[in-house]
């Protein structure tokens, strides 16, 4: 028989145990009766255990993972269950918790300013683009809508010659971003900017622009699970069909792309409404081997010279 709900919450300190994978699996084992929602940062109550570990620890993803037997002091034990009673009673996504995330194998700062790093674009950066970019070639790299930063950041690494603008319209997320940018030490080559898409952008041509933008139609938006609740609205809704957004970066992005460049959207679960409202775009669906859909894919060229919706 399964636990009950508030034997879940009230578990104490005293029945973690005491090693770091045991410690684990008796989370993940919590977490997953319990029957959330996994997807944010985490896909999986193991995941998301080893999360709320760091968490409690203070160590590094890294180290956790490598040293399965070491011993967990009392307040580390402590802290892992209060932060697995706050998982539950509060259907606070973890690394909103415990106030990191981690993409593209970097660690970012995160709260509720910002959505959780996750995109599939993560894989397209560690292939530097290919095989519509040459790395060494990308000089100038645009990141729409970069709330955390985490885009801005892994394409900031993924071209090391190339500086990175890293748009928002929100002076929140852009104060994270900031941050973030600091923590990995991109102050010279990452550029933080406040702009409502390309507003803000007026002469700039870049080889490369990324958005993992809004696309959650505003009805849905009451038909998401809990967890989302605890995201910014102006991070995750755009619109009666999600797509005003994507509108506003298609109608202008040929004109702020140099010959060559590409424009890669992640657009979700609103893959088909786009490829239905624009049949005349030469759209490439891009498929990735670690999972993930619903990112598209276009060249400079189709979408030049400005592209009248």
């Amino acid at each position: 028989m399964s636990d009950s709900p508030d034997s879940l919450v009230q578990a104490s300190a005293e029945e973690v145990p005491a090693r770091v994978d045991e410690a684990v699996d008796w989370a993940a084992t919590r977490l997953e009766q319990a029957e959330l929602h996994f997807g944010h940062g985490a896909d999986n109550p193991h995941s998301e255990a080893i999360i709320l570990l760091a968490g409690a620890t203070g160590l590094p993803l890294e180290v956790l993972m490598a040293e399965a037997a070491r011993r967990l002091e009392p307040k580390a034990r402590a802290r892992l269950a209060a932060l697995l009673a706050a998982r539950l009673t509060r259907r606070c996504p973890a690394a909103y918790l415990v106030g990191r995330a981690w993409f593209a194998g970097l660690e970012f700062e995160v709260d509720e300013r910002v959505l959780i790093p996750r995109s599939p674009l993560a894989e397209f950066l560690a292939a530097g683009g290919a095989p519509w970019l040459d790395p060494a070639r990308v000089m100038r790299v645009l990141d729409l809508g970069t709330g955390s930063g985490c885009l801005a950041i892994a394409a900031a690494m993924a071209f090391p010659q190339a500086r990175v603008d890293a748009v928002d319209l929100s002076r929140d997320a852009l104060a994270v971003a900031t941050a973030n940018v600091r923590r990995h030490g991109l102050e010279a080559r990452v550029r933080p900017v406040v702009s409502d898409h390309f507003a803000g952008l007026v002469g700039e041509r870049y080889d490369l622009i990324l958005s993992n933008p809004p696309y959650v139609p505003a009805a849905r938006l009451q038909d998401l699970p809990p967890e989302y609740a605890h995201e910014p609205v102006m991070a995750l809704v755009s619109g009666e069909d999600g797509l005003d957004s994507v509108r506003a970066i298609l109608q202008d992005a040929g004109s702020f792309l140099r010959p060559g460049g590409v424009l890669v959207v992640e657009v979700g679960e609103v893959e088909e409404a786009v490829a239905r409202t624009w049949p005349e775009l030469p759209f490439t669906w891009l498929e990735f081997e670690h999972g993930g859909s619903g990112v598209f894919l276009l060249e400079a060229e189709s979408l030049s010279p400005l592209h009248q919706l």
